[in-house]
């Protein structure tokens, strides 16, 4: 089983139990009790791992590191004649968080 979440700072922060209300924290509890994500938190897990500057396949939270490697594909994207690389569950949650005239998505296979 996955664990919830890894302390990544050196300080002293809150217990993980004090974020169990959290969206985070209850996504990663749903999949790790094998349940199905919906379009919505695709969509949520997609922004959040994008928008932080910490890591590429894991949200952030008060010093607590939520990993979604499990669940997470990798892409490259062409836009603008110019690649990036992203991580979402799926292309349709992907394409919901970019702005802009995609020209291209392709899936990376895992090794």
């Amino acid at each position: 089983m996955k664990p919830i979440a890894v302390k990544f700072v050196s300080h002293e922060i809150p217990p993980l139990d004090a974020y169990n209300e959290s969206k985070v924290f209850k996504l990663r509890v749903k999949l790790n009790n094998g349940e199905p994500m919906n379009r919505a938190e695709k969509n949520w897990l997609t922004e959040n791992v994008r928008s932080n500057a910490y890591f590429r396949t894991a949200v952030p939270l008060m010093g607590w590191r939520f990993d979604f490697s499990d669940v997470l594909k990798k892409y490259v994207v062409k836009q603008y004649d110019h690649w990036a690389e992203y991580y979402a569950p799926d292309k349709t949650s992907l394409r919901s968080v970019l702005f802009g005239k995609i020209d291209q998505i392709v899936e990376i296979p895992d090794k």
